[in-house]
């Protein structure tokens, strides 16, 4: 039945000294365990999303002794543990250890990076972001003032192509095609023009600006673009300290993203081919004030799905990230709802030559660069049979849920369960879909998209919602067989 209802190694500055915290941060670690209703909860850093294969086998080992032997990829490309003991923390940070996961553990829930997954693989991009990766990772772990920055803070690292730009980064470095970098501080317009070598050291040190500029704030402050008017200072007072720091810094253009310095040569259009066009992705509800989460929160929202050049035409709601096949030397598949079994984590270990690449949508990119073309067809039919997707056309990377019941007791349904059986319903969408377990919508996108949040006594509301997070159509449908016509009412 359907209802209308009511719309309602780079070294640390030497100005920087560590900010102390006023209010404690919240935000989950591998040491620092969140107690979910399914148990305690660890996130795992996984700086660019980079995973030796033996430090794949750990995360299994970690899930199947000490947790619900699933692994959840999140929308930072890093890995939950979900199901964890109230008493494992020792022997998890051991495992973790072990496999080199936790270099520094005064640093392990700062370590948020994202690169893009595909640079070197595909013939695409403008420069090879992994040494800036590396460079910057040892940064953080080796700067004392970087133990301040709060676990929600991101960088970004984008090889020119775009793919990181709409996942707001509070430092966004994106490589252009003479050999240098641009800057991006938040959601600012305005970008830093470095040169490329320096681009690790410079957003390190933009970070540690950023930390003095928060401890002068009056109001809690975790994140860039939650400055609020002493945002506008923060670009020159960057400037000046990379100077200081012996890095020639000039101002860049006034858009990032779509710049010809950041395109390749003989390009005359953009070659990012996963960029969502509707503009930053909620990669973290704690941008918009009104939507913090509240102490203790465990949420890490996912960015909003892409529509450029990622999808065949036709194909239902487009998906952000690496389309779902071969992608150049590389495989792509897409992981429905984040959440890979033991054996489906056992078969992309056993077809990686060497590392896997998790990505921010979702998705994991396995670099297959010595194999022959029907060695990549026979591994990509291996981890089909699996059940990871493979097919570019499936409705699976424009689907996505909160945790939901019974991982939450505040949800009113098993969203992923529902999601799931009403995959079939998805065909016809024009909308990448959210599943909320409640009113709180934990983890939803900042982009256009439709909401189906589960109401009390049974049932979901079915809502368009535009990127400024405005309701405009909604249906309340109680019988999942009646998604598909909700979803033709509202965004036909």
């Amino acid at each position: 039945m359907l209802a209308a209802v009511s719309t309602p190694p780079p070294l640390s500055s030497p100005h920087a000294a560590p900010v102390p915290r006023h209010r404690g941060d919240a935000c989950p670690g591998s040491l620092r365990l969140h107690a979910a209703d399914d148990g305690a909860l660890a996130r795992v850093r996984v700086p660019g999303g980079v995973l030796t294969v033996r430090q794949a086998h750990a995360l299994a080992e970690a899930a199947r002794r000490l947790g619900d032997g699933e692994l959840h990829l999140t929308s930072r490309g890093n890995v939950q543990l979900r199901g964890l003991g109230d008493a494992c923390g020792g022997e998890l940070a051991g495992l973790l250890d072990e496999a080199g996961l936790l270099p520094s553990r005064g640093h392990e829930r700062v370590r948020n990076i994202v690169a893009s997954p595909l640079s070197g693989l595909d013939g695409n991009g403008v420069r090879e972001v992994r040494p800036w990766l590396s460079a910057l990772d040892a940064a953080l772990c080796a700067s004392g003032a970087a133990r301040g920055l709060s676990g929600r803070f991101l960088f970004a690292l984008d090889d020119g192509r775009g793919d990181m730009t709409p996942l707001g980064a509070d430092v966004t470095v994106r490589a252009t095609a003479d050999g240098g970098a641009l800057i991006r501080l938040g959601s600012a317009p305005e970008t830093l023009r470095v040169a490329g070598d320096d681009a690790p050291r410079a957003a390190l040190l933009a970070a540690e600006v950023f930390l003095e500029c928060a401890e002068g704030s009056a109001e809690r402050v975790w994140r860039v673009d939650d400055l609020g008017p002493a945002h506008t200072g923060l670009a020159s007072a960057v400037r000046h300290r990379l100077a200081a720091s012996g890095i020639d810094c000039t101002r860049g253009p006034g858009d990032a993203a779509g710049t010809d310095a950041t395109r390749p040569p003989g390009n005359t259009e953009a070659t990012d081919t996963t960029q969502d066009p509707n503009g930053p992705a909620g990669t973290d509800a704690t941008r918009d004030p009104s939507r913090t989460p509240g102490p203790g929160s465990a949420r890490e929202p996912i960015p909003a799905p892409g529509t450029v050049g990622t999808r065949p035409p036709g194909s239902p709601a487009a998906a952000g990230g690496p389309r779902p096949g071969i992608v150049g030397s590389a495989l792509s598949v897409h992981v429905p709802l984040g959440r890979l079994t033991t054996p489906q984590w056992r078969e992309l270990t056993a077809v990686a030559p060497g590392e896997l690449r998790l990505t921010p949508w979702r998705g994991v990119v396995v670099p297959t660069a010595d194999m022959t073309a029907s060695e990549r067809s026979a591994a990509l039919s291996r981890l089909a049979a699996a059940g990871l997707v493979t097919d570019p056309a499936s409705p699976w990377p424009g689907v996505g849920a909160c945790i939901g019941r019974p991982g939450c007791g505040k949800s009113h349904a098993d969203v992923r369960a529902d999601a799931t059986r009403a995959l079939g319903a998805v065909g016809g969408a024009r909308l990448p879909l959210y599943w909320s377990g409640c009113e709180r919508r934990c983890g939803h996108p900042r982009g256009d998209r439709v909401d189906v949040t589960a109401v009390p006594g049974g049932g979901y509301r079915v809502t368009r919602t535009d990127g400024a997070g405005r309701q405009s159509r909604t249906v309340a449908v109680h019988d999942l067989s009646d998604l598909a016509t909700a979803l033709a009412a509202i965004t036909s």
